[in-house]
Formats: C-alpha cells, structure tokens, sequence
C-alpha cells in the first residue's frame, strides 16, 4: 500500500520534527532520578553556579530543592512582627510559591487550572512559535511555492495532447463536488486565519498597526473556531465518498513509476484516481484527521488532553529513548497540553498547507481540463481517456449495459 505507507511516513516525520526540536524542552525538567544532585552546602541550600549552568545548556536540573520554604502549608514559616504584613514568608517564598504552583490562592473563576499564576514551562513554547515554528513553516510555504513557478516555468502547462472530441463524462456527481469545495474551502480560510494569529504579531502588525490588526485577529479566531466544524464535516464526506477508489492497487505502480506521464511516451493507465491523486487523498485524511484532533483539543482543553496519554504510550514503546529524548513527561498541566496540542497543530498544517499548494497548481493552471471535474463535474472525453484511461473503459461498459442513459455532451 504505496500512497498509505506514503502518508504515514510524512505524519512520522511531523512527530520527529516536533520531538527533535523539542528535545531540550523535555528534558530540562524531567524528573528528580534523572538529574544530578548539587552540593548545595556552600550556598545554604540555594541554587548554585552547577545549576545555572545546566539549565543553560538545557540539561536537567533538580528543582526539588526550590519547592522547600514556599511560604504555604505546614513549611510556612511562623509569623513574625518584623516582618510586617508577609508575616514569616519574604517576597521570593511567595513568588517561588506562585512558580511551582504550591502558594494558597483563591480566584473568583472557577475552573480546571484556574489558580495557575506562572506557567513555569512556557517559555520554552514560546521560543519554539516565535523561532524554528515560524522560519521553518514559513520558508516550506515560500519554498513550495518557488518551486511550482519553476516547475510551471520549465515544463509549461500540461495540455491535453489528442484532438477534443466535444463529447463530455460525468467525473464527479453534485454531492462528490460539495464535499470537496466544503473540504478546500474551509481549509483555505482556517489556513489563512491560522497564519493571521501565528505569525500576525511579526508581520502584520508593524505593516498596519496594533488597532487594525486587533480586528484582524478578533474576527480570525472566530473564523477559524468555527469554520473548523465545516472542516471535519468536508473530511468525513471525502473519506466516505472516496475512500474505495483511492485503495492502493498494482495500476499506481506503473503510474509513480512513469510519475505521471512526465518521462517515458505517454500517459499511463489510471483508474478514478491515480496514484498522485491517492496520495493527495491519505495526505489528506491522515494529516487533516490529526489537524481536527488536535483542533478539537485545543477547543476543549480539559476535555480532550492528548498528549499526557500519547507520551505514557510512547515511553511504553521505547521510542522515546532510541531517539535519545529520554522519558517524555507522562503528568502535564492543562497549559502545557495546550502547548504541545499548538504546535503539533501548527506543524501538521505547515506540512498539509505545502501539499495541497501542489494540488491547487494541478487542479488549475497546472494542467488543462483538469478544473472542469471539479467546476461543472463533466471532462473532455479526451482528456478523461488520457489522464484515467481504465475508469473511461469502466463507464463505458457501464453504459452499454444500460442502453438507457446517455452521456452528458456540451
């Protein structure tokens, strides 16, 4: 099964590109066996030089020490006069307290993680959005892009090479079609809103302000909330419309072989869908399945926690240490799930955005006639008979069986 070994490999890839990158972030504060004890004695317990440096380089680092004296709970210290009005706790137990989430507090709001204060692992996320997300999603996008210009440029359109023949066929039905605009079109305004909120902030707002970019980003979120149900609905038709045509079978082996017609003399023989077309679809269904998982995640945080579950089974794989990233955390905040779920989202769209980009260019400058399946759901019977020669062959004997119908002619 090419096309769904194909897809599979690129979402394998996507996890080791987000656990590659990550692999500092998940090991700097593993837990307390893994890391390497100080001699605190000559700083009377506190942080030493040792420990800065290792966190520096992004090791792990024991903070267990850290948590002791917070200034809640039994390890208050007593009240005291002198002290004023923190009684026996100083500023930095109060504070150490907030960071490691151990002080007493009480909010008005009532919710899962309502008393965090200090998201002590965030930064780590942040850095990631702002650097390696950015650049490398960013420059796949332009290069992408750069590429089917030149592809455009040297190899020109693709032109149907017989002599049309006036007659059309039936390629795909009213429903096939609305699934498929529903599924393109959504995809497009969740593509364009999502780069809005992730890179806006760098690119948007010193090209026309905060104010407008404000709005911008307002109405982008609320487009890309809700858009996001028309999303899964359109995945769900094309996967259940489609998915017996686009089965992996011996004809798509002669078909990558040739890549399509591009070398060798002539087109070769394809079915409904060719393999270029099959691996579009699994790309599609396998990357866009996990982009609406991980989006629903990230609409449902304290309902849908994926990853503290996803890295207790990773660990119990051994994955994790053969990639050299040690155990991955197992226990993580509803902040940290919601980071995590970010950037996998992120990086999968990066990766489906890039592919369907090659679909755009196919489905419309990139060869001729190929719009028309899509647009009025009837091709040129020529081109039908180049491009997918073997489905043609299977229409064709379905309608001398059925002297009946006829075919649709413009």
């Amino acid at each position: 099964m090419p096309a769904f070994r194909s897809s599979m490999t690129v979402l394998l890839l996507s996890f080791a590109m987000l656990f590659s990158a990550l692999a500092p972030a998940l090991a700097q504060d593993g837990p307390p066996s893994a890391t390497v004890e100080s001699d605190r004695s000559a700083t009377g317990g506190a942080t030493t030089l040792e420990d800065i440096l290792r966190r520096q380089e992004g090791l792990k680092v024991d903070n267990a020490f850290r948590r002791q004296n917070t200034g809640a709970g039994d390890d208050a210290p007593p009240v005291s006069d002198q002290l004023g009005t923190l009684g026996g706790a100083s500023d930095p137990d109060l504070w150490r307290g907030v960071r490691f989430n151990d002080a007493d507090i009480s909010t008005q709001i009532r919710g899962p993680a309502a008393e965090v204060l200090i998201q002590d692992r965030g930064m780590w996320w942040l850095q990631f959005r702002e650097g390696p997300l950015l650049t490398y999603g960013g420059w796949l996008l332009v290069g992408t892009i750069v590429l089917l210009a030149l592809f455009y440029l040297l190899r020109g359109r693709i032109r149907i090479d017989g002599e049309k023949t006036g007659r059309t066929i039936e390629r795909f039905k009213t429903v096939e079609r609305f699934g498929h605009w529903l599924l393109a079109g959504s995809f497009i305004l969740l593509g364009l809103t999502g780069l809005v909120s992730l890179m806006g902030r760098k690119f948007l707002i010193p090209a026309f302000g905060h104010e407008p970019y404000s709005a911008i980003a307002t109405w982008s979120k609320w487009i890309h909330n809700n858009v996001a149900w028309a999303f899964i609905i359109g995945l769900v038709m094309v996967f259940v419309m489609w998915v017996v045509h686009n089965l992996p079978d011996r004809t798509d082996v002669k078909w990558l072989a040739q890549a399509g017609g591009l070398f060798g003399n002539g087109h070769p023989p394809a079915k409904k869908f060719n393999a270029g077309q099959k691996l579009i679809f699994w790309s599609t269904i396998v990357l866009g399945g996990s982009i609406a998982v991980s989006g629903v995640s990230l609409l449902f945080p304290f309902e849908f926690p994926l990853f503290a579950k996803t890295f207790g089974w990773l660990n119990a794989s051994g994955l994790p240490e053969l990639a050299g990233l040690g155990t991955l955390p197992e226990t993580l905040s509803p902040q940290e799930e919601m980071q995590f779920a970010q950037l996998w989202h992120a990086i999968v769209s990066f990766v489906l955005m890039a592919i369907i980009l090659a679909h755009i260019y196919i489905g419309s400058i990139g060869m001729e006639g190929a719009f028309d399946a899509m647009g009025s759901g009837d091709v040129e019977e020529q081109w039908a008979r180049e491009h997918h020669s073997l489905w043609v062959d299977e229409v064709k004997s379905r309608e001398a069986a059925a002297p009946g119908r006829t075919t649709p002619a413009e």
